[in-house]
């Protein structure tokens, strides 16, 4: 039996997802462009999907894009952002610890002049006064993950909006929301952002589709020209079977989601219990504010590597850090910034939670990370 702890990398989909993008496949498979019978059929579809995922954010439909992923929406909202707001600031605020979507394409505004701050997360932690500090009137964009996808740290994005309004009026508010989308409950309109990020495969949908919210009233820059679907700001024919599963799993996900939510976390103290009674020698990262379903620990002095790979002999899948950073093997800028030391860092390993994990699959883990220590030790693995 296969015991699957990799969910922060991607989640398996939910049957009623592979169902509705079969069904798009294979029946409602027109153009939703186009003007006969099958295009306005997939039309509707595609309306109906925007409508149920826009309800799971607590926004209206016409402010929700679908893109290609996370990654597309992260490029989208900080590219197209600054480039529509340039005139007003060239200065942009971020953290030290975020996923390669924003910190690559930050960097990128970097390199054509723009300024940036990137705030410590040493802890997990934001300290509101250097976030206060960090902002200046010429500050065009503020962009920040809700969740952090290696450590589970959660960032105050809830308090960003009235320091913006104080100090920073005319930024854009970013809210990378891919690991707390169907982790934690927040609506958009509570939060004040202007622009938030989340992707279908993180929640049990297919791979290949995400969305950015884009609050009425703000202006960004597309990034792809062509036919101006998605209201003219991400062209190209939308991928509706991709997005039919996004819509179901949104329904699987966000059904009964706070007793889910209560199970994970029970299942994420257990794990952090136990881990202390059978494993003493795991040194367990624990942010000062952690999401539900990820627990990071290290297991010195064996490396992060060397672990995946002797637990995946046991048929218990989890990683390492970021699956992103997985196969270039650098070192995590992620737990680095939470202030580990070197060898922590790299005998770290991630266990991530979805809603269909037991307390079998923690007695799996923990079972076979004693019988891996101890072949590693022995020098039989």
């Amino acid at each position: 039996m296969e015991h699957y702890l990799d969910n922060s990398a991607t989640t398996k989909p939910y049957p009623q997802a592979v169902w509705a993008m079969t069904e798009v496949l294979t029946r409602d498979y027109g153009n939703p462009s186009s003007a006969h019978r099958k295009g306005v059929e997939s039309e509707a579809h595609l309306r109906a999907a925007r409508e149920t995922v826009a309800k799971t954010l607590a926004c209206e439909a016409d402010e929700l894009f679908f893109t290609s992923g996370g990654t597309e929406a992260d490029n989208l909202a900080i590219l197209g952002g600054a480039a529509a707001r340039s005139r007003a600031g060239r200065h942009i605020v971020t953290t030290d610890s975020e996923h390669p979507a924003v910190e690559n394409a930050v960097g990128r505004l970097e390199e054509r002049g723009f300024t940036v701050t990137r705030l410590s997360t040493r802890g997990g932690m934001i300290d509101p006064a250097a976030l206060e500090a960090a902002l200046r009137p010429d500050t065009a964009l503020v962009s920040m993950m809700m969740v952090n996808n290696e450590t589970g740290a959660v960032y105050p994005v809830n308090r960003v909006r009235e320091l913006l309004e104080q100090r920073s009026p005319n930024a854009l508010f970013h809210i990378d929301a891919v690991q707390g989308y169907g982790k934690l409950p927040f609506s958009v309109k509570k939060l004040g952002c202007d622009l938030l990020t989340v992707s279908a495969h993180k929640i049990g949908g297919p791979k290949g589709v995400g969305a950015l919210y884009v609050r009425r009233g703000v202006h960004i820059e597309s990034l792809v020209c062509g036919g101006g679907q998605e209201g003219n700001l991400r062209s190209g024919t939308e991928n509706l079977p991709g997005i039919a599963g996004f819509a179901a799993a949104c329904e699987a996900t966000f059904d009964d989601l706070p007793r889910k939510l209560q199970a994970l976390r029970a299942l994420r103290e257990e794990l952090i219990c136990r881990l202390g009674e059978q494993l003493p020698q795991a040194i367990v990262h624990l942010p000062a504010q952690a999401a539900p379903h990820i627990v990071n620990f290290s297991l010195p002095p064996y490396k992060s590597e060397t672990l995946v790979h002797a637990l995946e002999q046991y048929d218990v899948f989890v990683s390492g850090g970021s699956a992103c950073n997985a196969k270039k093997k650098v070192r995590s800028r992620a737990l680095t910034a939470f202030g580990l030391p070197d060898e922590q860092v790299d005998s770290a390993l991630r266990v991530s939670f979805c809603f269909e994990n037991t307390r079998e699959d923690i007695d799996a883990l923990l079972d076979a990370l004693g019988a891996a220590a101890a072949s590693l030790a022995a020098g039989t693995v």
